[in-house]
């Protein structure tokens, strides 16, 4: 790992030197490149010179201790050397997890799909809360939301709605929360006071804007349709809205989001291009297919990956064995400590996976 250390030090070192070279300073794609590269390096650079730092000043506590005569100068050399010694172990583990590899997806924007699973009205309640929670989440990391589409019953209840999230590093926030999400609380239609399990699925795809991915318009069924909704002057007068299958997969994206079809179609088309991204990924992985099957299952309440208990006001993630006592704040979008908790605990399986 220090060899490996040491070469990033000399890259980073390079790139600053390159950085203020007349010629890179002309070639301004070639000195964002070096730029962004550079600055990808800092992060362990820094910490690698604390590192050197303290193993620099454990060295010379040693040397001074051969010499040293006085027994209060001892005590202190001593106590610098074994401080010192279990700060590197601190350091040693921080480098092990800025060195892992980088999910190339975490800086992009994402997309969110909720669905209704089981319960009936119910479950369509508790999807609209994860919506709501998620924009709460959402609003306080300044990212944006945008509906791409939504499907709400006669009732006002919520069946599915998808939407995408734009901001720098928005996937990294949202990529954890994969799965079937289950609810156990009273409904506010259950006058017998019973406790009631519904579930609801979350599918998040990272935005493959910018992936190339050749979509033939032949495979393509394309539909357009009125919007539906709340309400404005442009819904339900102008077909606006698309649907989008694409034959060969069978996946269907619907956008009603913009009063423009061409803006609809080209949200459409990105999100298709997501979803087809996300598609062939787990056709190349076996073990990523088989991890998406089990994280979004059919919405049965067996497959959970997080309950939500209002009696208990609780939350608990089964994946780390992690309960908040705090579930309205969650629900308002504090769910940043879960998160965390969530980064940590891959990072350190992946640390486990590379040690084996």
């Amino acid at each position: 790992m220090i060899e490996r250390l040491k070469k990033i030090k000399e890259r980073y070192e390079e790139l600053t030197k390159e950085l203020i070279d007349p010629n890179v300073l002309a070639d301004m794609q070639s000195w964002q490149k070096k730029s962004k590269e550079q600055a990808s390096l800092a992060p362990i650079v820094e910490k690698f010179d604390e590192y050197e730092k303290v193993q620099k000043d454990m060295t010379d506590a040693e040397e001074l201790l051969k010499s040293e005569k006085d027994a209060d100068m001892i005590a202190m050399l001593n106590d610098e050397f074994y401080s010192g010694k279990e700060k590197l172990k601190k350091i040693e583990d921080e480098l092990k997890i800025l060195l892992l590899p980088k999910d190339e997806n975490d800086e992009g924007n994402v997309i969110v799909e909720i669905r209704a699973g089981v319960g009936g009205d119910e479950a369509g309640i508790f999807a609209g809360d994860l919506f709501r929670m998620y924009n709460m989440f959402a609003d306080k990391n300044n990212f944006k939301v945008e509906v791409l589409d939504e499907n709400v019953g006669e009732n006002g209840v919520m069946k599915e709605v998808s939407f995408m999230v734009t901001g720098k590093g928005a996937f990294s926030k949202f990529k954890y929360e994969s799965g079937v999400h289950r609810v156990q609380r009273v409904p506010v239609t259950e006058s017998s006071g019973r406790i009631h399990t519904s579930t609801a699925t979350v599918a998040v795809l990272p935005e493959a804007k910018n992936v190339q991915i050749e979509i033939n318009e032949k495979d393509l069924q394309i539909d357009y349709y009125r919007s539906g909704g709340a309400g404005g002057q442009h819904v339900n007068k102008t077909e606006s809205a698309i649907r989008i299958t694409h034959i060969p997969t069978g996946i269907v994206v619907a956008c009603q989001d913009e009063r423009s079809q061409g803006k609809n179609r080209e949200k459409a088309m990105n999100w298709l291009k997501s979803k087809l991204y996300d598609y062939y990924q787990s056709q190349e992985d076996s073990a990523y297919a088989e991890k998406r099957k089990l994280q979004v299952g059919g919405g049965e309440r067996c497959e959970k990956i997080r309950t939500y208990n209002y009696p208990q006001s609780r939350v608990t993630d089964h994946r780390i064995n992690m309960t908040i006592y705090s579930l309205e704040n969650f629900m308002n979008g504090d769910i940043g400590e879960m998160v965390k908790a969530l980064e940590i605990a891959d990072q350190q399986a992946k640390l486990a996976s590379i040690e084996e």
